[in-house]
């Protein structure tokens, strides 16, 4: 077997790390129509498919366009399944996602390929900033970031970024159009997951008056509000697809046509969009169009979840207390215990989550993470005269570990399952994903794991089902003959 390879290396100048060396990962295909094909590539994700844009294409045709996926992860490089017809080999393992540290064979339909580590290394650079406009980070992954954002913004390229949630795709939007030539345009932002699907071309081309049962006078749309500056297209994976097909034709042209109009207009506008949904197994499962994802993917930015750099965590943590110190006209600040206790907890709702728990902090003057832990305080000094709160740490109440809204006075008549604490966006889609996930186990459950008989009853397309029961970890295994 071989042995273990280190694949990244941090090169460290003073205190700082200026630079990576890394292990390109070297391809080669042993079996099938495309025997001896081999390449060598550095990227952080490798997407093999059978499309001529997989950054190695394989003309296999029991192979997906886009088949699998690899990604340079701390341990090793990751393998995952994009979803594929005929489905992603280990040995006689069919993987979704797996973890490889050494040489590893993989069966994509009827074709072979072997991957490895090279034996020789790659210098990568990383940027000398630790802020690029409102986005933070010291890690050596954002300063990645950093460096190729600051190339790509001075540009008009299209941007992808991608993510789970709170991990900041429209700071980092945001970010681009500041560092752009269009940073006194307007930067304009649409979430394609909060609209109706029947006003979603209304918001994004426009209308005129009568187009329309309740258009009542003249819009603009929002590619003619961001003309000169920066659209930003929030959610883009929740698009429909006939309203994929318009867009894709926005783009192309850089022309829209408001509903109730023959008249077709013309933008000047650079186009950002994001998303925490898997665009390319979408595309595998026919929930999104291929021609548009290549479109919007001109320069892919990946923004990783705040788990995976720790050393980023103090650094938010200093300016969001630092922010509300300058509104508070007081001085805000954490102990070193709770500073170092903050930076080890996994945060699944990334920096939104952190930001929410410490604001909780500053207001009911402690932070409960868990049931288990020991209260932490968040101290304040000097308090304004006059505050009815002189000292947050003070206070009795901490926050309820499961961050309800137990313990605190609810109007009469509220929804006691409503928590005012927490930005409505997060909130709201926290009660959706509740109530999906308990309809969808139920759904299933009634229908014997029966996907098409399932979508039927509950009147949803079977795409769709698809994308909530991965959402959930919920999709059925399948059974080998």
């Amino acid at each position: 077997m071989t042995q273990r390879v280190l694949h990244t290396q941090q090169i460290v100048s003073g205190d700082r790390v200026v630079s990576l060396r890394r292990h390109p990962l070297r391809i080669e295909v042993i079996k099938g129509p495309d025997r001896k094909k081999k390449a060598e590539l550095g990227r952080d994700r490798i997407v093999i498919g059978s499309h001529e844009r997989c950054d190695f294409a394989l003309s296999d045709p029991t192979v997906s366009r886009q088949h699998c996926e690899i990604v340079l992860v701390e341990r090793g490089y990751q393998v995952r399944d994009l979803d594929s017809t005929n489905g992603t080999y280990i040995d006689r393992a069919r993987i979704g996602v797996i973890t490889v540290d050494q040489d590893a064979r993989l069966r994509l339909g009827d074709t072979v390929v072997r991957i490895v580590p090279a034996s020789h290394t790659v210098q990568v650079d990383l940027s000398d900033r630790t802020q690029f406009g409102p986005l933070l980070g010291r890690s050596p992954s954002m300063r990645r970031i950093f460096d190729v954002l600051s190339r790509v913004a001075p540009t008009d390229a299209t941007v992808l970024i991608t993510g789970e949630s709170g991990t900041g795709k429209e700071v980092a939007a945001r970010a681009i159009h500041e560092a752009s030539g269009r940073a006194d345009g307007p930067f304009v932002v649409v979430d394609c997951g909060a609209l109706p699907s029947n006003l979603i071309e209304s918001e994004l081309y426009g209308h005129l008056r009568g187009a329309f049962t309740g258009a009542l006078r003249d819009r603009r749309g929002a590619f003619e509000a961001a003309s000169g500056g920066t659209l930003f297209l929030d959610e883009i994976g929740e698009l429909p697809l006939d309203m994929q097909t318009r867009l894709l034709g926005a783009l192309e042209r850089r022309q829209v046509q408001p509903l109730g109009s023959a008249r077709v207009v013309s933008v000047d506008v650079r186009v950002v969009a994001a998303t925490n949904r898997d665009l390319l197994s979408e595309i595998n499962r026919g929930g999104f169009r291929e021609d548009l994802y290549f479109r919007l993917a001109v320069v892919t930015v990946h923004m990783p979840a705040l788990r995976e750099r720790p050393e980023d965590i103090p650094l938010y943590i200093q300016e969001f207390l630092s922010e509300w110190s300058r509104a508070a006209s007081s001085t805000l600040s954490l102990d070193q215990a709770t500073m170092e206790k903050l930076s080890r907890q996994s945060w699944r709702g990334n920096v939104r989550e952190l930001r929410n728990v410490l604001e909780r902090a500053t207001a009911l003057g402690e932070v409960d993470l868990d049931p288990a832990a020991t209260p932490m305080r968040a101290q304040s000094s000097p308090a304004r005269a006059g505050s009815d709160r002189a000292n947050p740490v003070d206070r009795p109440t901490a926050l309820p570990p499961d961050n309800s809204s137990a313990g605190r006075a609810v109007p009469e008549g509220a929804d006691r399952g409503v928590d005012i604490a927490i930005p409505f966006k997060v909130g709201k889609q926290a009660l959706i994903d509740t109530y999906e996930r308990a309809y969808i186990a139920q759904l299933m459950q009634a229908h014997q794991n029966n996907i098409t008989r399932a979508a039927r009853a509950a009147e949803i397309d079977r795409v769709y089902l698809l994308r909530l029961l991965d959402k959930f970890g919920m999709r059925p295994t399948r059974r080998r003959s």
